[in-house]
Protein backbone atom coordinates (compact mmCIF):
# COMPACT_ATOMS: atom_id res chain seq x y z
CA UNK A 1 0.00 0.00 0.00
CA UNK A 2 2.58 2.09 1.09
CA UNK A 3 4.47 1.80 -2.79
CA UNK A 4 1.31 2.73 -4.28
CA UNK A 5 1.42 5.71 -2.19
CA UNK A 6 4.88 6.21 -3.07
CA UNK A 7 4.16 6.05 -6.63
CA UNK A 8 1.65 8.42 -6.86
CA UNK A 9 4.03 11.00 -5.26
CA UNK A 10 6.81 10.53 -7.72
CA UNK A 11 6.72 13.55 -10.32
CA UNK A 12 5.63 12.10 -13.74
CA UNK A 13 8.39 11.29 -16.46
CA UNK A 14 9.94 13.98 -18.12
CA UNK A 15 8.30 16.62 -15.13
CA UNK A 16 10.72 16.31 -12.43
CA UNK A 17 11.63 19.39 -10.56
CA UNK A 18 13.33 20.18 -6.77
CA UNK A 19 10.68 21.75 -4.58
CA UNK A 20 13.03 21.64 -1.86
CA UNK A 21 15.46 24.54 -3.03
CA UNK A 22 14.93 28.19 -3.68
CA UNK A 23 13.82 28.97 -6.84
CA UNK A 24 14.79 32.65 -7.36
CA UNK A 25 11.86 34.35 -8.42
CA UNK A 26 8.74 34.28 -5.79
CA UNK A 27 6.12 31.43 -6.29
CA UNK A 28 2.28 32.61 -7.31
CA UNK A 29 1.65 31.35 -3.62
CA UNK A 30 3.29 33.81 -0.85
CA UNK A 31 5.77 31.39 1.11
CA UNK A 32 4.62 32.64 4.15
CA UNK A 33 0.72 31.77 3.79
CA UNK A 34 -1.96 29.25 4.49
CA UNK A 35 -1.01 27.16 1.29
CA UNK A 36 2.44 26.50 1.57
CA UNK A 37 1.62 24.80 4.91
CA UNK A 38 -0.78 22.57 3.51
CA UNK A 39 0.69 21.17 0.65
CA UNK A 40 3.67 20.97 2.49
CA UNK A 41 2.10 18.28 4.51
CA UNK A 42 1.66 14.84 3.04
CA UNK A 43 -1.67 13.60 4.47
CA UNK A 44 -3.16 16.68 3.84
CA UNK A 45 -1.90 16.16 0.32
CA UNK A 46 -3.53 12.48 -0.12
CA UNK A 47 -7.06 13.02 1.30
CA UNK A 48 -7.12 16.41 0.38
CA UNK A 49 -6.27 15.51 -3.35
CA UNK A 50 -8.70 12.45 -3.24
CA UNK A 51 -11.83 14.87 -1.36
CA UNK A 52 -10.90 17.79 -4.97
CA UNK A 53 -10.99 14.38 -7.06
CA UNK A 54 -14.17 13.35 -6.03
CA UNK A 55 -15.77 16.57 -5.63
CA UNK A 56 -14.32 17.86 -9.34
CA UNK A 57 -15.83 14.47 -10.55
CA UNK A 58 -19.07 15.34 -9.20
CA UNK A 59 -19.86 17.69 -12.05
CA UNK A 60 -20.82 16.34 -14.91
CA UNK A 61 -19.39 18.36 -17.65
CA UNK A 62 -15.66 17.47 -15.63
CA UNK A 63 -16.34 14.26 -15.22
CA UNK A 64 -16.84 13.50 -19.10
CA UNK A 65 -13.99 15.91 -19.91
CA UNK A 66 -11.74 13.74 -17.44
CA UNK A 67 -12.99 10.40 -18.66
CA UNK A 68 -13.23 11.00 -22.48
CA UNK A 69 -10.24 13.38 -23.04
CA UNK A 70 -7.15 11.90 -20.61
CA UNK A 71 -5.38 9.38 -19.68
CA UNK A 72 -7.38 8.47 -16.41
CA UNK A 73 -9.63 5.52 -18.02
CA UNK A 74 -5.60 3.85 -19.26
CA UNK A 75 -3.88 5.04 -16.40
CA UNK A 76 -5.21 6.95 -13.39
CA UNK A 77 -1.91 7.01 -11.35
CA UNK A 78 -0.48 8.69 -13.92
CA UNK A 79 -2.85 11.61 -14.67
CA UNK A 80 -3.03 11.75 -10.53
CA UNK A 81 0.50 12.40 -10.47
CA UNK A 82 0.55 15.29 -13.53
CA UNK A 83 -2.44 16.33 -11.99
CA UNK A 84 -0.34 16.35 -8.83
CA UNK A 85 2.79 18.05 -10.39
CA UNK A 86 1.03 20.81 -11.77
CA UNK A 87 -0.78 21.76 -8.51
CA UNK A 88 2.69 22.04 -6.94
CA UNK A 89 4.62 23.82 -9.81
CA UNK A 90 1.23 26.44 -8.96
CA UNK A 91 2.05 26.82 -4.98
CA UNK A 92 5.53 26.27 -4.92
CA UNK A 93 6.91 26.50 -8.71
CA UNK A 94 8.93 29.79 -9.43
CA UNK A 95 6.55 31.95 -10.86
CA UNK A 96 7.97 31.86 -14.32
CA UNK A 97 7.50 28.12 -14.71
CA UNK A 98 3.85 27.98 -12.94
CA UNK A 99 3.10 30.66 -15.89
CA UNK A 100 4.39 28.32 -18.45
CA UNK A 101 3.15 24.98 -17.17
CA UNK A 102 -0.04 26.47 -16.37
CA UNK A 103 -0.46 28.12 -20.23
CA UNK A 104 0.45 24.24 -21.67
CA UNK A 105 -2.25 23.23 -19.43
CA UNK A 106 -4.69 26.47 -21.04
CA UNK A 107 -3.79 25.09 -24.63
CA UNK A 108 -4.76 21.07 -23.83
CA UNK A 109 -7.89 21.88 -22.82
CA UNK A 110 -8.64 24.20 -25.40
CA UNK A 111 -8.85 21.02 -27.45
CA UNK A 112 -11.57 19.59 -24.69
CA UNK A 113 -14.89 19.77 -25.49
CA UNK A 114 -17.42 16.93 -26.09
CA UNK A 115 -21.27 16.37 -24.83
CA UNK A 116 -22.10 14.49 -21.45
CA UNK A 117 -24.24 11.34 -21.39
CA UNK A 118 -27.35 13.46 -20.34
CA UNK A 119 -26.62 15.58 -23.63
CA UNK A 120 -25.01 18.56 -21.98
CA UNK A 121 -22.32 20.31 -24.42
CA UNK A 122 -19.16 21.03 -22.75
CA UNK A 123 -15.87 22.58 -23.00
CA UNK A 124 -12.67 22.19 -20.78
CA UNK A 125 -11.93 26.04 -20.50
CA UNK A 126 -15.42 27.11 -19.31
CA UNK A 127 -14.56 29.31 -16.86
CA UNK A 128 -17.88 28.03 -14.85
CA UNK A 129 -15.90 24.66 -15.06
CA UNK A 130 -12.81 25.82 -13.79
CA UNK A 131 -14.16 27.48 -10.98
CA UNK A 132 -15.90 24.49 -9.73
CA UNK A 133 -11.99 22.45 -10.08
CA UNK A 134 -10.52 25.28 -8.40
CA UNK A 135 -12.91 26.13 -5.86
CA UNK A 136 -13.25 21.89 -4.94
CA UNK A 137 -9.22 22.14 -5.20
CA UNK A 138 -8.97 24.29 -2.16
CA UNK A 139 -11.57 23.11 -0.39
CA UNK A 140 -9.82 19.59 -0.30
CA UNK A 141 -6.53 20.40 0.45
CA UNK A 142 -7.37 23.27 3.15
CA UNK A 143 -10.11 20.55 4.96
CA UNK A 144 -7.97 17.79 4.88
CA UNK A 145 -5.17 19.98 6.52
CA UNK A 146 -8.06 21.65 9.06
CA UNK A 147 -9.28 17.91 10.09
CA UNK A 148 -5.99 15.70 10.35
CA UNK A 149 -3.16 18.30 10.70
CA UNK A 150 -3.73 21.60 12.58
CA UNK A 151 -7.02 23.77 13.22
CA UNK A 152 -7.26 26.36 11.14
CA UNK A 153 -8.73 29.19 11.88
CA UNK A 154 -11.69 31.03 9.66
CA UNK A 155 -8.83 33.48 8.39
CA UNK A 156 -6.59 30.96 7.71
CA UNK A 157 -9.73 28.99 5.70
CA UNK A 158 -10.35 32.18 3.86
CA UNK A 159 -6.97 33.04 2.98
CA UNK A 160 -6.42 29.73 1.48
CA UNK A 161 -8.87 31.10 -1.38
CA UNK A 162 -7.36 34.29 -1.70
CA UNK A 163 -3.94 32.81 -2.02
CA UNK A 164 -5.17 30.56 -5.07
CA UNK A 165 -6.76 33.88 -6.99
CA UNK A 166 -3.62 34.23 -9.08
CA UNK A 167 -3.29 30.83 -10.07
CA UNK A 168 -7.00 30.17 -10.91
CA UNK A 169 -7.01 33.52 -12.84
CA UNK A 170 -3.95 32.00 -14.81
CA UNK A 171 -6.11 28.95 -15.35
CA UNK A 172 -9.15 31.05 -16.60
CA UNK A 173 -11.33 30.44 -13.74
CA UNK A 174 -13.35 34.04 -12.94
CA UNK A 175 -15.64 33.70 -10.07
CA UNK A 176 -14.20 30.84 -7.11
CA UNK A 177 -15.00 31.69 -4.41
CA UNK A 178 -13.04 34.48 -2.28
CA UNK A 179 -14.12 33.27 1.31
CA UNK A 180 -15.06 30.05 3.00
CA UNK A 181 -18.55 31.46 3.55
CA UNK A 182 -18.49 31.96 -0.32
CA UNK A 183 -17.74 28.01 -0.89
CA UNK A 184 -20.65 27.10 1.39
CA UNK A 185 -22.64 29.20 -0.52
CA UNK A 186 -21.85 27.82 -3.88
CA UNK A 187 -22.38 24.23 -1.94
CA UNK A 188 -25.72 25.66 -1.22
Amino acid sequence: MFRGIQDLMRPPPGMEFDFSQPAGEPALAPHDGVTWQVFANPIALLVGGVTAVLLELAEPSVRSGVWDHSSFQRDPGLRLRRTGFAAMMTVYGPRSAAEQLIARVVRMHGHVSGTTPDGLAYHANDPRLLDWVQATAVFGFTEAYHRFVRTLSAQEKDAAFLESAASARLYGATGIPRSWAEWETLLA
